[in-house]
């Protein structure tokens, strides 16, 4: 089964010649080796590359041991060079497995006509400033879990149940690939504890390691809510009895958000045009994994829409915020006083943005009033969208509003 994965393809293509290190991120196991070595590659063949003018090294290989020394896999790279003045694309794959990486890459780009691209997938080689380490000279690809577009181009049903597969297992593309849903949950389940969290406690020394899964089950249960340490802080002793600060709290989330299992937006006013502090949301990067935490036995499907949402504005290249909107109204008192009501997400794109309300279902006409409060209150003339669960088909309202479904949103 081969999944195309022509976003990140074609931003590969962008990239190619720029001078830069190209940079493969994203969780484990999420399929950027395929990327590198599989999908752009028979692009470079495709477009006349001779298979001469690229090298791969795939350093995970025992056969490449050897390799793992920085100056012997700068001088095999050098030996295979041709020098005939054509561009030579080199791979490598797995390369947090090189000691003082940083410095061989830094090397290469100093060959005229040399194109570097690289995938890394442990947590070291993930963090999120790992573009520091070539000195502003690295160029990054973020690549998700497959999105639900891409999950339908191989999936052999209909939407619906396509959809019900989706928000349980999510798109890690072994998972899909799997026959059984016992497959997929032990896999996903093993995943989860056997290689994302060891990796995180191994990086980091982690002590006290309950905490920790004890975190990741709390932000779980509160995809799509406003927190922050402080009120995850509470939960801890309230409900689990833990006295763990809020400087760890804050500190294991930074983990999480580094080896790109959670995300976090934060809270833009759009009226005020600035950016406002705590509290935040959180999103896992694969819906799958959120639900392995729990066993599968908490599939929240109102929330869980919600985070696939944002991940899919996040893999289309924008900046996504938690969108707070002033109002002034009248209390029981009839005294004037400050509400403020959520959009969802404000999402930003260059000079692009995009409001997005989503609402799961729209039963009542008191229902529809309530999920376009917020956008009615945004003056200015950016697209303002409210996404449903149900199909239905697209409608503008006479403020410009635009509803749809969630399915046309996901796969156009």
């Amino acid at each position: 089964m081969e999944i195309k994965r022509d976003l990140y393809l074609q931003r590969l293509i962008d990239r190619m010649h720029n001078g830069m290190i190209k940079v493969v991120t994203g969780i484990r196991r999420c399929g950027k080796s395929y990327l590198i070595l599989k999908i752009f590659r028979d692009y470079l063949f495709g477009i006349g590359v001779d298979p001469s003018h690229i090298l791969q090294v795939a350093l995970d290989l025992r056969e490449n041991a050897p390799l793992r020394d920085p100056d012997a896999i700068l001088a095999h790279i050098r030996s295979l060079l041709l020098n005939d003045g054509q561009w030579t694309y080199i791979f490598l794959d797995e390369v947090q497995l090189l000691p003082e990486f940083e410095d061989v890459l830094n090397s290469l780009l100093h060959i005229p006509t040399v194109d570097v691209y690289v995938t890394g997938s442990n947590s070291r080689f993930l963090s999120k400033d790992v573009i520091t380490e070539f000195r502003g000279r690295g160029d990054e690809v973020h690549l998700f879990p497959l999105s639900f577009r891409e999950f339908m181009s191989v999936y052999t049903g209909d939407v619906y149940h396509g959809w019900a597969e989706y928000v349980t297992y999510g798109g890690m593309p072994l998972a899909c690939a799997m026959r059984s849903d016992e497959q997929r949950a032990r896999y996903l389940e093993d995943l989860f504890a056997e290689t994302y969290m060891k990796d995180i406690i191994a990086r980091n020394g982690i002590v006290k390691t309950q905490e920790l899964d004890d975190l990741v089950d709390v932000l779980a249960s509160c995809i799509g809510s406003l927190t922050n340490p402080s009120r995850i802080e509470a939960t801890f002793k309230s409900e689990l009895h833990s006295d763990i600060s809020r400087n760890t709290i804050y500190t294991y989330i930074e983990y999480l958000k580094e080896s790109f299992l959670i995300e976090e937006s934060g809270r833009f006013d759009v009226k005020g045009r600035r950016h406002i502090g705590s509290p935040r949301k959180y999103y896992f990067e694969d819906i799958g994994l959120c639900n392995a935490c729990f066993g599968f036995r908490q599939v929240e499907e109102t929330h869980i829409m919600e985070n696939i949402v944002y991940n899919e504005l996040c893999l289309r290249g924008y900046v996504v915020d938690v969108g707070v909107v002033e109002k002034r109204v009248r209390d029981g008192e009839g005294r004037q006083v400050r509400k403020q009501l959520e959009c969802d997400f404000v999402a930003n794109k260059g000079s692009e943005r995009l409001y997005v309300q989503s609402a799961f279902q729209i039963p009542t006409r008191a229902k529809e009033e309530a999920e376009k409060a917020s956008l009615l209150e945004i003056a200015d003339s950016f697209k303002k969208v409210v996404l449903v669960r149900d199909v239905l088909k697209p409608r503008w309202d006479e403020n410009g509003i635009l509803t749809m479904g969630l399915f046309d949103f996901l796969l156009d």
